[in-house]
């Protein structure tokens, strides 16, 4: 059949810029039609958007593939199955079909690649491995389509899932799949010019249909997708190529079950919602989902470089960091207090779920067992030449790792590990952690010297094994604090402009209180204090105004409302002056205790 000869790097170029020219031309069209999106209360773009950029996507990709990629039954099953897809997603942006009736036209397009004996080979048992890839098709065909509720963002993980697939079959010399994919690649960066915050332009169910379904059945063509040599690599490399997409899908799912909400209902409570709510600027958010997909993509071609238990080592590292930021960004407030106090009344699960979810220590137990887990595992890879699973001291490893998550669990637990709270973690408690990792590999070395003596052991790995699993233990209860560092939770952008008074400790705290309670509608713009030393600081990115003879010149420049005394002890002659200045600049004066409360000026 006719295709012209090509490097995957040239087809990805000449697809960037036929993209783009489609993409402007559709945009420009949709423009002159009226075929814009409106802004909606339960969406996140808030202007007039045009619509229908996956239809640039489709066809810049069918046209490259007629004329570099060479034709293949798989790629045109895949390509007639995808298009069918994209005519399924156009009726649902033109007509608004209904769930059930996309769900069918999605079950038509798998049916179409599963015909031609295309699937995922996961159990050995056809009608199980065929229903699976329906499963598979179907599920991450929707997980872009949930995916697309932020500017860039579907076609940006898709673009890093795809290249990610094209790494893969660059590794396994599958030169006309590699060609295949760079087709997309190019067709979805080029939309990505348009797309990218502000977006001009939404790819709307046509072109999430379409990509999700290419995105899916393309992995089918790798050979560590669908002919691989087992079943980990046959189902590691595609979710972790696509483990984005996965995880928002699951965990919005999971958390519209609990609020009682319908899992096909749109919102504004996904992924990349929670991290602009916990005061990233949209294209931040966007970004930290992309490192994540570059990240996994980039496991994703480790599996097959390490050992299975090296790859399961390093996954399982990687979802104890997700989990961990997933567990941080469901506490974030998306829906209204009366809705939640709804779907708790006519959600019999839903306390129960919540009730499971206050169950934290039984979270931290299990975290805890992966932590020594991996730690001592990781101390036999690193202390140990070749590979562990080929060496004797894999017998030793597996026989005695119950041993030491028996003793160093019980250790965790009398040296009071799982007193603390995450999110308030100290110094105090690096101690508490230093103390039942000390104790846990004395006595772990104790016991391995009863049951064992010790024979063939060696004394190195339990050391190193102790500093791995203390650095992973501190790890992971700073993990909320550091979350907290980087994605702080954001004043009111409207609230009262209000000035702290005092750069202390109990400055700081005032502020912490103010963030983790935006309701109080305040905004801090700025610290002030009396001590000269402290003037022109930063505190948590706020600036420390001098307080002696400036702060008229503070509250009429920065238009502030409020000034919040943070201490107690302030002088009555002090107190009289700030009162005074209040009075004659029409500012409020507070006293922050466990409550704001006003100050008597009399």
């Amino acid at each position: 059949m006719f295709y012209l000869p090509a490097n995957p790097y040239l087809v990805t170029i000449i697809s960037f810029f036929s993209a783009v020219l489609l993409t402007y031309g559709v945009r420009e069209t949709a423009r002159k039609f009226g075929y814009v999106a409106a802004p909606k209360s339960d969406r996140w773009h808030k202007q007039p958007t045009a619509m229908y950029g996956g239809v640039a996507i489709f066809l810049t990709t069918v046209l490259m593939y007629l004329l570099f990629v060479p034709k293949t039954t798989e790629s045109i099953v895949i390509m007639c199955g995808s298009a069918f897809l994209f005519l399924v997603g156009f009726v649902d942006d033109v007509l608004n079909i209904k769930p059930y009736q996309k769900l069918m036209g999605q079950l038509i397009g798998a049916v179409i690649v599963i015909g031609f004996g295309y699937y995922l080979p996961l159990t050995g048992y056809q009608v199980v491995d065929i229903w699976l890839t329906v499963f598979w098709l179907i599920g991450i065909t929707n997980a872009i389509n949930l995916l697309d509720n932020m500017d860039g963002l579907a076609a940006g993980i898709a673009a890093i899932a795809a290249f990610s697939l094209a790494l893969v079959f660059g590794v396994n010399n599958q030169n006309s799949e590699l060609i295949f994919i760079a087709t997309f690649i190019g067709a979805l960066v080029g939309f990505l010019a348009f797309n990218f915050n502000p977006a001009s332009i939404f790819m709307g169910d046509c072109g999430s249909m379409f990509v999700g379904f290419l995105l899916s059945s393309s992995v089918l063509l790798s050979e560590t997708g669908g002919k691989s040599r087992g079943i980990f690599s046959i189902l590691a490399v595609p979710v972790l190529i696509l483990f984005v997409p996965i995880f928002d899908t699951t965990f919005v799912t999971v958390l519209r079950k609990m609020w009682g909400r319908k899992a096909s209902q749109g919102g504004r409570d996904h992924t990349s919602h929670r991290l602009v709510a916990l005061g990233l600027t949209e294209r931040g958010a966007v970004l930290m989902l992309y490192g994540f997909a570059i990240v996994a993509g980039g496991l994703s071609l480790m599996v097959n470089r390490l050992d299975v238990t090296q790859s399961v080592a390093l996954i399982v590292l990687f979802v104890i960091g997700l989990t961990i930021v997933g567990v941080y960004l469901s506490k974030v407030k998306v829906y209204e207090e009366q809705e939640a106090e709804l779907a708790q009344k006519n959600n019999a699960v839903f306390g129960f779920l919540i009730n499971i979810s206050y169950k934290r220590r039984i979270f931290e137990v299990f975290l805890d067992a992966l932590l020594i887990t991996l730690a001592y595992y990781a101390a036999y890879v690193l202390l140990t030449a070749g590979s562990l699973e080929q060496s004797a001291n894999w017998e030793l490893f597996l026989k005695s790792l119950p041993v030491l998550i028996i003793v160093k669990l019980g250790s965790f637990l009398v040296v009071g590990v799982y007193r603390g709270i995450w999110r308030y973690t100290s110094i105090g408690d690096f101690l508490t952690f230093t103390k039942g990792v000390v104790l846990g590999s004395v006595l772990s070395v104790l016991a391995i010297l009863l049951l064992y003596r010790f024979q063939n052991f060696s004394r190195a790995i339990f050391i190193v094994d102790g500093v791995i699993l203390l650095f992973g233990l501190v790890s992971s209860r700073m993990a909320f604090r550091l979350i907290r560092q980087f994605l702080p939770m954001p004043l009111s952008a409207d609230g009262r402009r209000i000035l702290i008074y005092g750069a202390g400790d109990g400055g700081e705290m005032v502020l912490r209180e103010l963030k983790n309670n935006p309701e109080w509608n305040y905004q801090a713009v700025g610290f002030v204090d009396d001590d000269p030393l402290k003037a022109d600081k930063v505190i948590h990115g706020l600036k420390v105004f001098g307080g002696n003879g400036s702060l008229p010149e503070v509250c009429r420049e920065k238009q502030i409302q409020e000034i919040l005394i943070s201490f107690r002890r302030v002088s009555p002659q002090r107190l009289a002056e700030v009162r005074k200045l209040c009075r004659d600049n029409d500012v409020e004066l507070k006293r922050a205790q466990l409550k704001i409360e006003p100050v008597d000026f009399e």
